[in-house]
């Protein structure tokens, strides 16, 4: 059974948070052209943001492991309202990058509490449990651009001060309600203990293949992100809300998928979901950039769609091969695989000011085509893990699922 109040609330704090994250690409043409900023300097924003919010999160889960950590819940949303609203009115290149590695750190502070304390609200269909709790978090990043070109057309980059009151609305709704304060399922010392009977070795492997295909994939969708509203206005001189309007559509498409995503993988597999969304993720990127009008926002929104679908199951394959430190995982995919793919958002920056965007839009869509290639070599389900556990138990997932019923 699943506490939906619960998992509803976890699930408004992502959308929330994730509004920031969501916004940040969309502000960046407008303070380039602001403060006169080069491409890579307009895309180390980027870095700075994904430095904070994604590469520390494996701290703040290691964190969540090993004491209490409820208090992050209320903190995240909060924090990373809060960089977001004050990055408009920065006077400075020198100001901009502390505001979004502000934001960043309320990201990194929520997500990893947040996808733990999910996973324990169910012990079967986990993919299906945290795509709900991934709908949230797609849902805000879907508007974000969206709110942040609107916002900026109304008030100018002081717009941004607006961001600031749903991060505060959503913490005094958490301090009011003790839904959120989840029991787990089973404790760390038994998930420690369930450890002692798995195969590190035998989990470093796939653990491995599977953050360097999620790192391609956050490097696609990153640079898209990055890249497309520059595609726009600079290379087709669209103005900036067709933009604004082609990225929501991307990430509003992706909240269908990432809801489509989990209860698909936990019918039909959880390798055969992921590889089919990397595989036709590239078809229909190519068809986005080969076409125009219509056609080219559909193809675009499928991919987008696409993309993001995998996102639960990845999460879910993750915390199997760790179900001793569940935060731990969470922060490595969310956070440290994630954050590297924000990384090239840099290198395809210097990318774009020596060869232009164009080239820089054309590696971008070649990505998700690599990522199959390297997720395809993942051994999942796993071998039985050892005689300790019960024959019918296949993944480190199962194994989760059955000490906590003992």
């Amino acid at each position: 059974m699943v506490n939906l109040k619960a998992l509803i609330l976890l699930t408004a704090g992502h959308f929330v948070t994730d509004i920031n994250t969501g916004a940040l690409p969309a502000f960046l043409p407008f303070i380039k052209d602001s403060l006169g900023l080069s491409y890579a300097m307009t895309a180390s924003i980027i870095l700075v943001f994904n430095v904070t919010s994604s590469v520390i999160q494996p701290a703040f889960g290691y964190f969540s492991d090993r004491w209490s950590g409820k208090w992050l819940l209320p903190t995240g949303p909060l924090i990373a309202s809060l960089g977001m609203a004050l990055l408009g009115v920065g006077p400075s290149y020198a100001w901009i990058l502390p505001f979004a590695a502000l934001s960043g750190i309320g990201q990194a502070i929520y997500h990893p509490e947040g996808f733990k304390t999910v996973n324990f609200l169910s012990e079967r269909n986990k993919a299906t449990t945290i795509s709900f709790f991934h709908f949230g978090g797609n849902l805000g990043f879907a508007l974000g651009p969206i709110m942040a070109t609107l916002l900026f057309m109304h008030f100018g980059l002081k717009g941004s001060l607006w961001f600031s009151l749903p991060g505060i609305a959503m913490t005094v709704i958490f301090l009011a309600t003790p839904h959120w304060k989840a029991k787990e399922s089973f404790s760390t010392r038994q998930a420690r203990e369930a450890e002692k009977s798995l195969s590190l070795g035998k989990s470093f492997l796939p653990m491995g293949l599977l953050l360097t295909a999620v790192v391609l994939r956050a490097a696609t969708r990153l640079g898209l992100l990055t890249f497309v509203p520059f595609y726009f206005i600079n290379i087709l001189h669209r103005d900036p809300l067709s933009a604004g309007k082609y990225l929501s559509t991307f990430l509003l498409a992706g909240t269908i998928g990432v809801i489509a995503g989990g209860p698909l993988a936990d019918r039909y597999g959880y390798k055969k979901t992921v590889l089919l969304s990397l595989g036709l993720s590239s078809l229909f990127l190519y068809l986005f950039y080969f076409t125009s009008g219509t056609l080219s926002l559909i193809f675009f929104s499928v991919a987008g769609l696409l993309i993001i679908s995998s996102n639960s199951v990845t999460m879910a394959m993750a915390q199997s091969f760790m179900p001793q430190n569940l935060g731990m995982a969470s922060g490595l995919v969310l956070g440290l695989a994630m954050g590297i793919g924000g990384i090239t958002t840099t290198v395809l920056g210097w990318v774009a000011d020596q060869w232009g965007v164009t080239l820089t839009l054309q590696i971008i869509l070649f990505l998700p085509l690599l990522a199959f290639l390297i997720f395809s070599f993942i051994p999942y389900p796993a071998a039985k893990l050892s005689p300790l556990t019960q024959p019918s138990l296949r993944s480190q997932d199962e194994l989760c699922g059955w000490i906590s019923k003992q």
